[in-house]
């Protein structure tokens, strides 16, 4: 029997007790139309269950607000409407349409009981209607009595959730916000001036006349594709193919049988030698080499092979040379083909660079590497090191992977994205390719399942050779140490939180994950064998805090007292990497250089800087390593001897239902504490010092959760595409671990708006460009349009800032003096500007060798200077290799100075990631369609302003930390979103636009709303065909070009947004009424004073309501606006030249929606009346 709690307890969404259940994704072949398909939430149908008669209009509009009349009153949709997928952005189906609402009876005097069983019938027959998915309430006693009904929907495995002023039922999991119920979404009324308008328009008129007269001929259509560079790039010649051999087979083998000779030659004369000979020795040490036979025995017998190693067993660097020193001896080196995969850079070149050692080799000779930007391969390199995306590039244009005969991927237990992925492609190819070997290796692996996976692949272990490390769990630390932990000593008062804590941005405390995750291990544990100083500071223990101080304690007393060795700090990212060094910098003994060298490891890193850790230092100075999680396996630090784990880890997880990513530290598995652990014992004993009671240690999980669960899936279905592998859907059903259906759909739904697949799922012509560009979607898209339209230079800025760590620093104790330095880079209500900005001046300054001291003083990252340098110099080769871009890139700058394009090109990749900006007294609010109210992250340049005057902000990503918060935005106008956004769409009357399925909404002249959609039409017919043909010349489109600038800087968003507007669908009645005058204007009286605001009171007032109230206040430019007030609504009228009349009109306004648009004559005003009085009655 379930309980009901008590109100307090219960949270605004209950899951049910007896799930509804998704099918899931592995069982799901085929969409099914019976029901089981996914309805995101915006769109669901909705239960119609109505026992009284059906409401009036008015009634409907009076005791609902606006939003919600005009969704109500929708017909039903047809049947067959209801089975398709229908996305939240579906531009062809609107929301209105499929918004169904449940009135429950109110009967008088009724009980609690009959209420209930009322909601149980309703319930039973929603769970056997298979076309109706939820039912919705607007009534006060349903959500006053929200918590009894929804225990009862849960025992009956429904899903509810209370919202601002409904409460919901429905089968499948509710998102934390709905706009389709939000009664304050934003819809926008644009203004635009007489003069840009005749202007823009004049321009348009012109470029029709001369597109009517152009007859281009066929062949110029044909010259121009043949001039067209529709090659994949082949990510800088890596994979070039060898050298070409003579076609005639036999002479073929003669000469691979002779460099094979030579390699064998070569490989006995090192090992003959005297330095070959030693390092043979240390080679045998290794438990790798003990199973050497063993291992090439099971590989040259199965296609497939798993083999699982202990930290320190030499797997990662033996296994490839077992491999290639095999091939080698049986005289087949020169067909040898090795490819290793690593899942991050410093991996592959740190690896790449101790085997060619061991070889006795130079880097590139027959072992190289290749990395993003950097790589070293020569003609006979046979083993070659990369990053798993490496290899993903090559399988864009060698499927079968031909002439490579091993393909070794390392760490696999990471379970990263691209690494799930591989195998998945890797799977379907091995039945085409028998001769191809596939060897999976990782420290920790789960054997069972990569076995079964690839059908009962054979699997080996191979037992770690390190030191005993002694563990030292935080129990044990504080009664070793006597180190005493209270509520202050523990505050890691640093990074964004200290940030959002000085702005008053963060939300009221509430318990973390971190917390709630070991909080009934820390319950349950028993600490009575220790001092009664250690079980008082385990009691004030907070999980949330990493513990600088006690950080810096232990490393000071390892530091004074312990034997020598290097030490090696884990921590959760950059922020606490960076925050910890400044703190340890200004301690006496650690921030003595002459004692301690202190280095940071993190996969943002220059390669130069990266090395520096491997490097021993000199006698008497401990080296420490301030690292994240990259120095688990990834990397080997042979000196350390001391380990300290903080047990955390900055991890990304997605909210498929809220499509929300969210970035918070979580606890780490114990996969890798141990992995941590080992570290420590890998040339001498250790010690390794976990930051944690081992009661929370026993609460981890065993593995992490893989990366394809719990990240947005959109730039690996784009791949999915680009590699030709059928469905996506289908696709990702055969992974290892599939993602849920919802985060599929999601991505795929993503793809379409930003116009990178039809609605086939197919790749469009735009979608074929992104497939080239190794980055995000957005960002590729951003990228091709700023080639297109001549502003490529800060676009690349604005693409490359993105790609890597944001650039402006904050120290602790110098932040008022980088805010100050930052805001000279401000002013255009853009951090995307802000870096373009910054970027030239560095540029500029490094010109006159002064790079160093212009980041110094600007409080910049000379290290992502750098690195937006040199991924601007890629993304040009990328560009030039598509044919967007010729070898004279001055051609794309023509327009690089118009600020205003490159905002309208920001707009273009970052869509459709918007919010809107509604002004309030002090400051403004931001909305965005998912998530409802959100917040800037406060260093952001518009986190700083108090008012915007633009009404949309376009933003990079969103992440949700505690609150929803937005990171990298730029202001724009409603011209920018209109012409450069997504699909623009009519809506229901003339001067009605929409677009995200009628999310977004703006209102304005009917001229002026056929001029934007035309215009809109023309550019996008202009970008398709430069696309189709990129060396096409944009003369011939010289005043649309025109057009569109003039129109998006001119466009000084003087428009307002409105709330509650309904859209009035003209009937064949209404036109035939409207072709009669009114009887009484807006704002001018009629005979007897008989004007709008009298009309308005005498209609309230004759239904029993009260009068209307009026609330005017003057505009800036000595107009009036008035808002009229009744019934718990508020109508906004136009701007007027006075007070009186500016009443009028809000009045007028407020009549036009009670009546549907119909003419405001006496006889209707007293039929109304009538009707009000009435739905009054039956409301009481």
């Amino acid at each position: 029997m379930l309980s009901i709690p008590q109100p307090s307890c219960i949270p605004k969404t209950l899951k049910p007790s007896i799930p509804f259940p998704l099918p899931p994704m592995k069982d799901r072949r085929t969409l099914s139309s019976n029901g089981s398909i996914y309805i995101p939430p915006h769109h669901r149908l909705r239960s119609v269950a109505n026992c009284n008669n059906s409401p009036s209009p008015l009634r409907a509009k009076l005791h609902e607000n606006p939003t919600h009349a005009a969704t109500t009153l929708q017909p039903q949709l047809p049947q067959n409407a209801r089975s398709r997928f229908v996305s939240a952005y579906d531009d062809t189906v609107s929301e209105e349409g499929s918004d169904r609402e449940f009135e429950p009876p109110s009967l008088p005097n009724a009980s609690p009981n009959d209420n209930t069983d009322e909601w149980k019938r309703n319930f039973t027959t929603l769970l056997n209607d298979k076309s109706r998915h939820e039912l919705i309430s607007r009534e006060k006693k349903d959500r006053r009595d929200f918590e009894r009904i929804a225990v009862l929907a849960s025992r009956m495995g429904l899903y509810s959730h209370m919202y601002a002023k409904v409460v919901v039922f429905s089968k499948v999991p509710l998102p934390n916000y709905r706009y389709d119920l939000d009664d304050r979404r934003p819809q926008r009324e644009v203004s635009l001036s007489i003069a840009t308008f005749t202007r823009v328009n004049a321009h348009f008129e012109e470029y029709l006349s001369q597109k009517s007269r152009a007859n281009k001929s066929f062949s110029d259509l044909s010259s121009a594709r043949s001039s067209s560079n529709g090659s994949i790039a082949t990510d800088e010649g890596l994979f070039e193919q060898s050298e070409p051999l003579a076609s005639n087979k036999a002479v073929m083998e003669k000469i691979l049988c002779q460099r094979s000779l030579q390699m064998l030659d070569q490989q006995q004369a090192w090992q003959e030698s005297l330095e070959g000979r030693t390092m043979l020795e240390f080679r045998r040490s290794l438990p790798a080499y003990k199973k050497k036979e063993a291992i090439l025995s099971v590989i040259s017998r199965n296609q497939v092979v798993i083999i699982s190693g202990e930290t320190g067993c030499g797997k990662t660097t033996q296994i490839p040379q077992f491999i290639l020193e095999s091939e080698i001896e049986s005289v087949r080196g020169a067909a040898c083909s090795i490819i290793c995969t690593q899942p991050r850079r410093i991996s592959a070149m740190s690896v790449s660079e101790r085997v060619a050692f061991e070889r006795g080799e130079k880097l590139g000779e027959s072992v190289g590497y290749k990395v993003r930007l950097e790589g070293m391969k020569g003609r006979d390199t046979h083993l070659l090191f990369c990053t798993t995306g490496i290899l993903l590039r090559r399988l864009l244009v060698d499927r079968k992977l031909k002439g490579v005969t091993h393909v070794i991927a390392d760490e696999i237990h990471e379970r990263g994205m691209n690494e799930d992925f591989l195998l998945i492609i890797l799977k379907e190819l091995l039945p085409h390719r028998p001769e191809l070997k596939l060897i999976l290796m990782s420290a920790t692996v789960d054997a069972e399942l990569f076995s079964s996976y690839f059908n009962g692949a054979p699997a080996m272990y191979i037992p770690g050779f390190t030191y005993p490390v002694k563990t030292h769990f935080l129990e044990n630390i504080l009664e070793m140490t006597g180190y005493r932990l209270t509520p202050y000593n523990q505050i890691d008062d640093y990074g964004q939180e200290r940030m959002w804590k000085m702005n008053k941005q963060a939300p009221r405390k509430r318990k973390s994950q971190i917390a709630s995750a070991v909080e009934d291990a820390i319950g349950a544990a028993d600490f009575k064998d220790y001092s009664p100083q250690t079980q008082e500071s385990l009691s004030c223990w907070n999980p949330d805090c990493i513990g600088f101080s006690l950080i810096e304690y232990i490393l000071c007393n390892i530091c004074e007292n312990e034997r020598p060795g290097a030490v090696l700090v884990f921590m959760t990212g950059w922020d606490d990497i960076s925050s910890l060094k400044e703190k340890l910098l200004g301690h006496t003994v650690l921030g003595d250089p002459n004692r301690v060298l202190l280095l940071t490891c993190h996969g943002s890193m220059a390669s130069s800087e990266q090395k520096l850790i491997f490097e021993e230092p000199e006698d008497g100075v401990r080296k420490i390593v301030l690292a994240t999680n990259i120095a688990e396996t990834s990397i080997t630090i042979n000196d350390v001897v001391f380990v300290l784990d903080c047990g955390k880890a900055k991890e990304t997880s997605y909210d498929a239902l809220n499509n929300t990513p969210c970035l918070l530290p979580t606890w780490i598995s114990k996969v890798s504490a141990q992995q941590r652990r080992g570290r420590a014992g890998r040339v001498q004993p250790g010690e390794c010092y976990h930051l944690y009671p081992r009661c929370v240690y026993d609460a981890f999980a065993e593995y992490q959760l893989p990366e394809i669960l719990r990240t947005p899936l959109q730039s690996l279905c784009l791949q999915i595409k680009s590699l030709r592998l059928g469905s996506i859907s289908e696709f990702l059903s055969r992974a290892l671990q599939s993602p849920e259906i919802l985060a599929v759909q999601n991505a795929i739904e993503y793809l379409k708006i930003i116009g990178a697949l039809d609605g086939n799922e197919n790749l469009t012509i735009l979608g074929h460009y992104l497939t080239m560009l190794p980055m995000e979607p957005k960002l590729g898209k951003m990228l091709i349009l700023g080639a297109i339209f001549n502003c490529l230079d800060p676009i690349l800025t604005v693409v490359a800032g993105l790609s890597v760590r944001d650039p402006f620093l904050t120290p602790l104790d110098k932040k008022d003096l980088a805010e100050a330095a930052k805001s000279q880079f401000c002013g255009a209500y853009s951090d995307h500007l802000a870096l373009v900005r910054a970027y030239e001046g560095w540029k500029d300054a490094e010109m006159d060798l002064g790079g160093y001291e212009y980041c110094w003083k600007n409080f910049l990252s000379l290290q992502s200077m750098k690195a937006i340098d040199a991924l601007r110099r890629e993304f040009i080769c990328l560009l030039k290799d598509t044919g967007l871009v010729d070898s004279n890139t001055a051609s794309c700058n023509g327009w690089s100075s118009d600020v205003n394009l490159i905002r309208a090109v920001i707009c273009y990749g970052l869509y459709p990631g918007i919010c809107s900006v509604v002004h309030n007294e002090k400051s403004f609010s931001l909305k965005t369609m998912e998530d409802g109210q959100v917040l800037l992250y406060s260093n952001s340049v518009n986190a700083r302003e108090t008012k915007i005057p633009y009404p949309w902000l376009v933003f990079n990503e969103k992440i949700k930390v505690n609150s929803v918060f937005l990171r990298d935005s730029t202001a724009v106008s409603d011209s920018m979103v209109l012409l450069f956004g997504g699909s623009l769409l009519k809506g229901d009357a003339d001067n009605h636009l929409k677009m995200l399925g009628g999310y977004l909404e703006f209102f304005m002249e009917p001229t002026v709303a056929e001029m934007y959609q035309s215009i809109r039409r023309e550019l996008d017919n202009f970008i398709q065909s430069k696309l189709l043909f990129p060396r096409m010349g944009i003369h011939w489109y010289h005043d649309l070009l025109s057009a569109v600038r003039l129109l998006i800087s001119n466009d000084k968003s003087e428009g307002r947004f409105v709330f509650g507007r309904r859209v009035i669908k003209p009937s064949k009645k209404s036109i035939m009424l409207a072709s009669h005058p009114p009887l009484v204007s807006r704002n001018e009286s009629g005979p007897g004073g008989d004007n709008s605001k009298s009309q308005l009171q005498t209609l309230l007032t004759r239904a029993g309501y009260a009068a209307p109230m009026y609330k005017t206040k003057q505009l800036k430019n000595n107009q009036f606006q008035a808002t009229v007030e009744f019934n718990g609504m508020q109508i906004m009228g136009q701007p007027c030249n006075n007070k009186k009349s500016a009443e009028k009109d809000a009045a007028g306004e407020a009549l036009q929606w009670l009546m549907g648009g119909k003419q405001s004559g006496r006889e209707y005003i007293n039929h109304v009346s009538m009707l009000l009085k009435k739905s009054k009655k039956d409301h009481n």
